[in-house]
């Protein structure tokens, strides 16, 4: 997923937070560093426009993690 991508859309939408979510297919779902880089990237590119971005969730086929609730937000 693209920064500007999730930008252009929150600001079609006319939203003032976002939630993230994205799956991994591997059944694990702790979030990577790279999970970690594109959610700093993306809280960013929101900021600029003053969007929050609430929480980014990870999911797979039996659990769902939290980024805001591990403080990687």
């Amino acid at each position: 997923m693209h920064p500007r991508e999730v930008v252009k859309a929150a600001l079609r939408h006319n939203c003032a937070s976002v939630i993230c979510a994205h799956n991994h297919p591997s059944g694990i779902a702790e979030p990577s560093q790279a999970d970690e880089l594109i959610t700093g990237r993306i809280k960013s590119a929101l900021e600029i426009v003053d969007i929050r971005m609430l929480d980014h969730l990870v999911v797979s086929a039996s659990e769902t993690v939290s980024m805001a609730e591990r403080a990687l937000i």
